[in-house]
């Protein structure tokens, strides 16, 4: 590797992000939980224990690291309505996941440049 890390102090490195993530994600969703009721903010459909996995918690700003202690950034969606919330943003916005990838230069030679020589027959 060139940044001069190991092999395995770059995996610990992304286990200790990949676990950070998932300790910020169960805060936020928690006091979120604790905080809203468990209904769906754009189709109100009502959540129990048993189908709560299907209640998520939506950042009004799109900025998942915003998390007041209000909870003034949350509110309790879907599913199928946070996909759908999401997917309005990225039509909004024009941005999308394919967007944000590095794009690979289009090809500037000619194969053909050369055929008009290599079919002539002499």
């Amino acid at each position: 590797m060139s940044t001069g890390k190991s092999r395995e102090e770059v995996d610990r490195i992304i286990a200790q992000s990949r676990r950070d993530a998932a300790q910020r994600d169960l805060g936020y969703r928690e006091r979120a939980l604790k905080m809203y009721p468990w209904i769906c903010g754009r189709c109100a459909r009502e959540f129990t224990r048993t189908n709560l996995t299907e209640l998520t918690v939506h950042h009004r700003n799109h900025d998942h690291d915003f998390n007041p202690a209000d909870g003034s950034n949350w509110e309790l969606l879907c599913v199928y309505c946070h996909d759908n919330e999401h997917s309005r943003y990225v039509d909004h916005t024009g941005v999308s996941a394919l967007d944000a990838e590095d794009k690979v230069a289009p090809a500037t030679g000619n194969p053909f440049a050369n055929l008009k020589s290599l079919l002539k027959r002499e």
